[in-house]
């Protein structure tokens, strides 16, 4: 079969333009070949500056602001600075007035060196609620103060401070200054300031339950219930006594934050624990509403209604607050087979907790009676050793009454 003739109109100059496109491909590769490593090369260096001038364009804050960042302030010479006597803190770092730089370490302080550029005295206003950032890290000054610098002078303060997440790496490091606030936490900052009183653990405490509302496991010093459940962050940088916590959920009440909003506040363990410890029960009885008069009805609601994880918790507090009872109830409950095993072994425990004399005798006959070799009987045993070193102590630290003669009268 015989091939198709062309058209009569195709020439020859046709054929070669034709040629020419047919090639267009070869050419895109060739020059493909010589920009591509151009490109590469190159964008490192230009990445950068394009990335500034989209910022620069984006950037909506004032100029002398942006000109502070850039450096140009510290350029400019003292004389151009206007005369103010009184600035805040970072409207002066804003305007060049005043030159800082801040170290905090994650926790409670962050520590300021200042220069004061200006040729007049300047008054500088460190207000409460200004927040300091390093990385991840956020701190927020839980104090106002006021530092004052000569013309040219300069000064080193120290401002109290709280980390608003826990997540904070608890070291020493640079932190600037930052444009954002907390809102939710203004409240709180007004009545720390109003109560100087409160520790610093205590607010720390506080602004953590309302940034994170952090459960009890996370902040409390004595073992929890629930320690088990393991947090993704170390919080033991955060851990204090239970005596912070209390005065932290009072803080927040008087705040005006409902008790029902934080985690800290509905714990059961919590609220006994703290009516267990002597350093904080008055504390822990205005809190939760517990008076002298009801105390006793306290107690033995939680024993016989209270929260199953922590009822036999109320064995100890009855051992430390009413001891004389204690002494006639909580053999009973030891030697009782039918009562569970936790309540026999908290009454146990608890005899040593009423710090007297007859109970050493009572834990001694339990000891005996149990039998040596049984966890009851070497729990008797061990709550005895505990009792007798403690009566010893109390012995020692006995006062005595000295008289001209010499002669010397213990007043046990």
């Amino acid at each position: 079969m015989a091939l198709p003739r062309p058209p009569s109109n195709f020439s020859d100059a046709l054929a070669r333009r034709l040629l020419v496109r047919n090639d267009t491909p070869m050419n895109f590769k060739a020059v493909a070949a010589i920009v591509a490593p151009i490109i590469a090369v190159g964008t490192p260096f230009l990445l950068p500056k394009l990335t500034n001038i989209r910022s620069s364009l984006l950037d909506t804050r004032p100029a002398n602001q942006r000109a502070l960042q850039n450096g140009a302030n510290d350029e400019k010479p003292i004389a151009d600075l206007p005369p103010i006597e009184l600035a805040e803190l970072q409207t002066a770092v804003d305007q060049g007035l005043l030159k800082a730089s801040f170290v905090g370490n994650g926790r409670d302080t962050v520590r300021a060196t200042m220069l004061n550029r200006s040729k007049n005295k300047l008054t500088v206003q460190v207000e409460a609620g200004q927040v300091f950032e390093a990385g991840l890290n956020s701190m927020v000054l839980i104090r106002p103060d006021t530092i004052e610098l000569e013309g040219g002078a300069t000064a080193e303060a120290t401002f109290h401070a709280a980390s608003t997440r826990c997540a904070n790496k608890v070291s020493e490091q640079t932190y600037k200054l930052s444009y954002a606030r907390v809102p939710k936490l203004d409240m709180l900052i007004v009545y720390a300031q109003a109560h100087p009183e409160v520790s610093a653990a205590a607010i720390q405490t506080a602004i953590l339950a309302v940034t994170e509302n952090l459960p009890l496991s996370a902040v409390a010093k004595f073992p929890t219930l629930g320690a088990e459940l393991k947090s993704r962050f170390n919080t033991d940088a955060f851990r204090v006594e239970t005596f912070d916590i209390l005065s932290a959920l009072t803080a927040l009440r008087e705040s005006g934050l409902p008790d029902q909003s934080i985690a800290l506040a509905i714990d059961p363990q919590l609220r006994i624990e703290a009516m267990i410890d002597p350093l904080c029960r008055s504390t822990a009885m205005r809190y939760y509403g517990i008076s002298g008069s009801t105390e006793w009805e306290y107690w033995r609601r939680e024993l016989l209604e209270g929260d199953m994880s922590t009822r036999h918790y109320a064995l100890y507090g009855i051992a430390r607050f009413y001891p004389e009872t204690a002494l006639e109830m909580l053999p009973k409950w030891a030697r009782e087979e039918r009562t569970t095993p936790i309540f026999r072994l908290a009454a146990v425990q608890a005899l040593s907790e009423t710090r007297r004399a007859e109970a050493l005798t009572l834990l001694r006959q339990l000891a005996d009676e149990l039998g040596a070799r049984t966890e009851l009987g070497r729990a008797a045993l061990g709550a005895a050793e505990a009792l007798e070193v403690r009566l010893a102590e109390q012995a020692a630290k006995q006062p005595a009454l000295t008289f001209r003669n010499g002669n010397t009268l213990s007043q046990n």
